[in-house]
């Protein structure tokens, strides 16, 4: 049996062969291309609207088989003498038959050639699906993804005011209270600590390397000294200082007689010893208790003058920067910073699965509060909306190559044959309604145009 034999039937009724099991489940079909892009699966369900559309067409094909024989029997009648009624019938069952083979040659033209022969402009669809996959990008950039189209639609759905509107509902609030301390603790969770702690660490040190420091200490220690707020300091080292004596009497007056010559005699290291400590004391009480003594004084010109070589002098500057360098370089010191981010991480997860703790309960607050200035603010809501549509317009023009070409690439991706199935599985009942009316429009013409005719012959 040639291809001819093989399609005449299935065109004679207008549609195609019963989909083939693979086809039916899902699976690739024989010819299908194989691509990294999703693949038009024909599934089950296209199979029974498969089913569906060759129900319609045996309609559409009994109706034209139908008026054949009405028109053969009129033809018959007429031939007989019965009358003119039987011309005008006959007339109606031909234009109805020249109705229904038009139509049915239309719609099996959009899904192959008619009685397997290529006509051309026939098989639009197996033939034309690159083309029209091409077309449609196109249609929905210039008509979906412009960036009047976007603005123009978010503007009107009012986003500020309705994400307000939702915001402001507690169990809302709680809801994205919930979501976003989620995504934090995952996001926490997949972060190597090692990973963080490099960059954080290798961040304070260039930053403390870049920035010099002495100038700002200067400034610092000039103004704590102008505004006299180191003496509290000084009032408490002395008083320590004081109490230290006290206690430690013994032991100051046993380190003088300790460093004395082995010549002198003891009792003479042990008055000088007693003398060197009541001296002593005497001095750091009255700095304890004379704001006006002279030593206190000498410590403040002293800080001053410092203060103004932190800030002026080079020699000072680059010591303190050379400290400073080694400070940070210090093992120590790095590892310090280092679980510094340990502590800041097990805080923050911790903070992020209790419902009642400070983190989550401030979070939640501030949700209800802008979700209450959203819903009432009108200036609020307008530069919400406009974020909103810019971020959505510089989208859509940005990347509306990718989605269109998403679109025609996917389409070009699909089997032409698999395609053609599945679309006429769809569309197809819809289209064997093209045929019926066809069938039933073309019998009226011709009645029409019998009577009109033999109407203007009389």
């Amino acid at each position: 049996m040639n291809r001819t034999e093989r399609e005449e039937p299935a065109a004679a009724g207008g549609g195609i062969s019963e989909a083939a099991p693979g086809a039916a489940s899902g699976t690739a079909a024989p010819g299908e291309r194989r691509t990294g892009l999703p693949s038009f699966a024909y599934t089950e369900a296209d199979a029974e609207k498969q089913r569906g559309v060759r129900r319609m067409k045996q309609t559409a094909t009994g109706l034209l088989l139908f008026v054949a024989l009405i028109f053969a029997l009129a033809t018959w009648a007429e031939n007989a003498g019965a009358g003119p009624w039987a011309g005008y019938v006959a007339a109606a069952a031909e234009a109805g038959m020249v109705g229904a083979l038009a139509d049915w040659f239309a719609v099996t033209a959009l899904f192959r050639h008619p009685l397997g022969i290529p006509i051309p402009h026939t098989a639009i669809i197996p033939s034309k699906k690159d083309q029209l996959g091409a077309s449609l990008g196109t249609f929905v950039g210039e008509n979906f993804l412009s960036g009047d189209v976007v603005r123009g639609r978010l503007r009107a759905l009012g986003i500020g005011a309705r994400l307000g509107a939702w915001l402001s509902d507690p169990a809302h609030a709680d809801r994205v209270t919930a979501e976003l301390s989620t995504a934090l603790r995952g996001a926490l969770t997949v972060l190597r600590d090692s990973d963080v702690q490099a960059v954080v660490g290798e961040a304070i040190t260039r930053r403390a390397n870049s920035v010099e420091i002495a100038p700002g200490v200067g400034k610092t220690l000039e103004k704590v000294v102008a505004d006299g707020a180191h003496h509290r300091a000084v009032d408490l080292v002395c008083s320590r200082a004081h109490d230290w004596l006290v206690t430690h009497a013994a032991s100051v007056m046993d380190a003088v007689e300790g460093g004395a010559p082995g010549w002198t005699p003891r009792f003479v290291d042990r008055k000088v010893g007693e003398r060197v400590y009541r001296e002593l004391l005497r001095f750091v009480t009255e700095v304890r208790d004379m704001p006006g003594h002279p030593a206190r004084g000498a410590l403040d010109r002293f800080l001053n003058d410092f203060a103004s070589d932190l800030q002026s002098d080079t020699e000072t500057r680059a010591r303190v920067e050379r400290l400073k360098s080694d400070l940070v370089s210090r093992p120590e010191v790095q590892d310090v910073i280092a679980s510094a981010w340990s502590s800041v991480r097990a805080m923050i997860i911790s903070a992020a699965e209790d419902d009642r703790s400070e983190l989550r309960l401030r979070a939640r607050a501030s949700l209800l509060s802008l979700g209450a200035r959203l819903a009432t603010d009108e200036r609020l809501q307008s530069k919400v909306d406009g974020w909103v549509e810019d971020a959505a317009v510089y989208v859509v023009t940005t990347y509306r190559g990718e989605i269109t070409s998403l679109i025609s690439e996917t389409v070009a991706s699909w089997d032409a044959e698999h395609t053609s199935r599945k679309i006429e599985a769809h569309i197809g009942r819809d289209l064997q309604f093209i045929r019926i009316n066809g069938t039933v429009v073309g019998a009226l013409a011709g009645l029409l145009i019998y009577t009109v005719a033999h109407a203007l012959g009389a």
